[in-house]
């Protein structure tokens, strides 16, 4: 296709006008299912009413994330006004070329179902696209829109939709330059944790070929707690459990009630015991909005349907950074200072030696607030990811197909290597808005070209480039210098502990 004019592609429902890049072109904002209102804003997604003419793609299309999300602020987003919210962003080097069959990254952004923006310039494609990868982003309801439980409504409206957003792939992307057959769904924290589900899900295996899991909290809902916080959250709005009862309020009185339900902030006196002994056994603790397991779209928890198999034959790049939310206690650093650590742990319920050990594997770490908040990381998210990845490696080595990575870079303006740190270097985008103030003016372009090469090769090939999980229980730790390394062995050791005393807490392991 000429440069000369805007670029155009045909899709089924009409045609789209984009903007031309150094690396390609870009198409934003396209959608892919109706805009959920009225009837249809708690409804499974509807497809697209085909449009007459061109229809100009050359801006961020309304977001589903309608306020700024302060509880995370490393990754820059912004709120768009507009009732078309579900769409796709695509970016492509080959548009309107059907025969480029070029492989395909969708990616699934996070921000705890409740923010988060597919549009935003840490998930632009550019780079993709100069190494030969399609890239789309997408958007999904998010909140209690998305997720919230309502009598007469499907459950999982939010990853309905993604799995909406991956059929208008599947039909769609050969005309972007696109092979359908050589689709990896990604996404980190909350998309991390969506395209789990996705895996986990029978009805979705043929939308895609690979994952690639950033950050995948370990925590779904079943259904009678989905149903008990729904009731809960309707009771605080005043109105019924239905979708006539939830149409009678505005979208703003919405966000309102939702909004203790999300991260509730810690106030007050802090009982760090408490707080350490939930983080170590979780009893019925759940996201307030995410993933259901409903019986239906998703039978299974994460850690039954890979014990059964589900997505067994397909490859999955997955990984976390070494402390997650370990700031997360930050906030009552002064409360909590001056109390030993390692002896909150024991009367959490962690054994002495325990106790002891995991302390003593992490010298970085300042002070109890960090100290405790390390064991947010272990629980939601280093823990779950060893359990997945053992389970797919039980069922035979040689069908195996799972690869390990930690990102362990610590040159953050936090001085450890945190939530999200890790975008910018998988994305090779480290000129982004934003990046100096989460990764510091110079942030080291190796890392970046070892992470964002082995995405490419994943992505392309289906092998990063480094042992599998069942050969030689390693994989990759990206750092200043990365190599192949044992990973997760603390996690494995924290595991044995826990199960040695998970019973007499009356706890049992997260899903």
């Amino acid at each position: 296709m000429t440069r000369s004019a805007a670029p155009t592609v045909q899709t089924t429902s009409g045609t789209v006008r984009g903007s031309w890049r150094p690396t390609g072109a870009a198409f934003l904002g396209i959608p892919y299912a109706q805009a959920p209102v009225g009837w249809l804003r708690f409804a499974a997604p509807e497809p697209v009413v085909p449009w007459e003419g061109v229809r100009a793609a050359t801006e961020i299309g309304p977001t589903p994330q309608r306020r700024p999300f302060t509880a995370v602020a490393m990754i820059p987003e912004r709120s768009v006004p507009g009732d078309e919210t579900l769409s796709v962003n695509v970016f492509t080097p080959a548009p309107g070329d059907p025969a480029a069959r070029l492989p395909v990254l969708v990616w699934i952004h996070g921000g705890g179902f409740i923010a988060g923006v597919s549009a935003s310039p840490w998930y632009d494609g550019a780079a993709f696209n100069r190494d030969g990868v399609v890239v789309v982003s997408l958007s999904y309801r998010l909140g209690f829109d998305g997720f919230g439980w309502i009598e007469d409504a499907p459950q999982n409206r939010g990853l309905r939709d993604q799995i909406a957003a991956l059929e208008w792939v599947q039909r769609e992307i050969a005309a972007f330059g696109g092979d359908p057959d050589a689709v990896t769904i990604a996404g980190q924290s909350a998309g991390g944790t969506s395209v789990m589900a996705l895996l986990a899900t029978p009805g979705a295996q043929h939308l895609f070929r690979s994952v690639i899991s950033h950050s995948a909290a370990g925590r779904t809902q079943d259904s009678a707690l989905s149903e008990r916080i729904g009731r809960q959250i309707a009771e605080a709005a005043g109105v019924p459990p239905t979708r006539a009862g939830w149409s009678r309020l505005s979208e703003d009185e919405v966000l309102d009630v939702q909004a203790p339900f999300g991260f509730p902030p810690l106030t007050g006196p802090v009982d760090a015991v408490a707080v350490t002994r939930k983080s170590l056994f979780p009893v019925d603790d759940g996201l307030a909005f995410g993933p259901v397991v409903d019986g239906e779209l998703m039978p299974d928890p994460v850690d039954a349907a890979l014990a059964r198999g589900v997505g067994g034959g397909k490859p999955l790049l997955a990984g976390t950074t070494a402390h997650e939310f370990t700031m997360s206690l930050m906030r009552v650093r002064d409360p909590l200072a001056g109390l030993d650590a390692r002896e909150v742990l024991v009367q959490a319920g962690l054994p002495p030696e325990a106790a002891a050990e995991l302390l003593g594997d992490h010298p970085e770490l300042v002070g109890p607030a960090q100290q405790l908040g390390q064991l947010r990381t272990e629980a939601t998210f280093r823990l779950p990811l060893l359990r997945w990845a053992d389970t797919r490696a039980a069922r035979g080595s040689a069908a195996d197909r799972t690869w390990l990575y930690d990102f362990r870079f610590r040159g953050t303006t936090a001085g450890l290597a945190v939530h999200c740190a890790e975008l910018p270097f998988a994305w090779d985008l480290l000129d982004a808005p934003g990046v100096p103030a989460a990764l510091g003016e110079t942030p080291p372009q190796l890392l970046a070209d070892a992470m964002h090469t082995a995405w490419v090769r994943f992505i392309r090939d289906g092998d990063p480039g480094w042992p599998r999980w069942a050969d030689r229980q390693g994989g990759m730790a990206f750092d200043q210098h990365s190599s192949t390394a044992p990973l997760y062995e603390v996690e494995r050791r924290l595991q044995r502990a826990l199960d040695s005393v998970r019973p007499q807490h009356g706890a049992t392991a997260t899903t």
